[in-house]
């Protein structure tokens, strides 16, 4: 009876712990994502929603459970910029609901966490960012209109900017944050000084693609290819989300590329950039990985099917099989 009181203490003591640890990652998240932040039609929002990967990776780590902590992180984020109002509350349900249902479609279709799959790269854009995005953007914008911030004609440019800033949170962190949790191999001495050069060449481009007055923003792909190719998705979304970044800092102080452009263009050009390079870096690796993974399969079918023939050749059963009794019929 003691133990069984011990298990269950455990486990509301790990379930307290971890939902706070959600709310407060999710909660840093937010701060760090208000920093940089877009007006569009009078309403504020911003071009990377971190926090909507730090849910959905909350959840496809730790389960369902997580939805408390999300939903706590949500609500620590309203109370640091407004005053908490009965209203709000739609928002805690929208930003909590749109992750759990990322998470319920992603379970539905078989997703694995280390996206070796091209399957799970697809998966992660059209149903965990683009598909289950749409519900918080919706609720979000709705509710805006309902309270009066904004005109009703303004909907569709709030509502884009809204969907897009989530949907990137998702393309960008949640990848990283998953890379994170499985990361354990250290890279050889060879590796580490290509990965140096890499790193060197990408604080170096970037900056200059990014800010500078000549659209150079193209630049940024070949870094991105080289890192897919050589480093997988660590490589590429590393990349990816330091290019984001520098690209948000950007377009919202008006510089480089995003220079002379109203608001509504500033956004349609930073959203469409971050979009297209998130993809093609997950993407890009997603198919990489899986074709790494068959050539490795069919080498390993081929040295078990060496194995068995040479075994054969030299009148010994395969491995694994035993040899066949004259004395029995079969």
């Amino acid at each position: 009876m003691v133990g069984i009181r011990d298990l269950e203490l455990r486990r509301t003591v790990v379930f307290a712990v971890q939902t706070l640890a959600v709310a407060v990652c999710y909660y840093g998240a937010g701060r760090l994502g208000l920093i940089r932040r877009l007006v569009v039609e009078g309403a504020v929002f911003t071009p990377i929603w971190p926090p909507t990967g730090v849910a959905v990776a909350s959840l496809l780590i730790l389960g369902l459970r997580a939805w408390l902590g999300i939903a706590l992180g949500v609500l620590l984020v309203i109370l640091s910029i407004t005053t908490l109002r009965p209203v709000a509350l739609v928002n805690v349900v929208g930003n909590t609901a749109a992750p759990v249902c990322a998470y319920l479609l992603l379970r539905k279709v078989g997703f694995r966490t280390d996206l070796a799959r091209l399957r799970d790269g697809l998966a992660l854009v059209f149903l965990a960012a683009l598909t289950s995005m749409l519900l918080s953007a919706s609720v979000g914008v709705g509710l805006l209109i309902l309270t009066g911030k904004i005109a009703a004609e303004s909907f569709w440019p709030v509502w884009l900017g809204w969907w897009v800033g989530d949907a990137m949170g998702v393309l960008i962190v949640t990848p990283v944050l998953l890379l994170l949790r499985t990361a354990r191999r250290p890279l050889l001495l060879s590796r580490w000084k290509e990965a140096a050069g890499l790193a060197v060449i990408c604080l170096a481009l970037v900056p200059l693609a990014t800010r500078s007055t000549v659209s150079l923003l193209f630049l940024v792909y070949p870094l991105l290819i080289w890192a897919a190719l050589r480093f997988l998705l660590a490589g590429s979304m590393l990349c990816a989300l330091f290019t984001s970044v520098m690209a948000t800092i950007a377009a919202t102080d008006r510089i480089g590329p995003f220079a002379r452009l109203s608001r509504i263009e500033v956004m349609i050009k930073l959203q469409a950039f971050n979009g297209t390079m998130a993809l093609t870096a997950l993407l890009l690796s997603a198919v990489i990985m899986e074709q790494r993974n068959t050539r490795r399969s069919v080498e390993r079918a081929c040295q078990e099917l060496v194995e068995v023939l040479e075994h054969l050749t030299a009148g010994e059963a395969p491995p694994g099989r035993q040899p066949r009794d004259p004395d029995r019929g079969g």
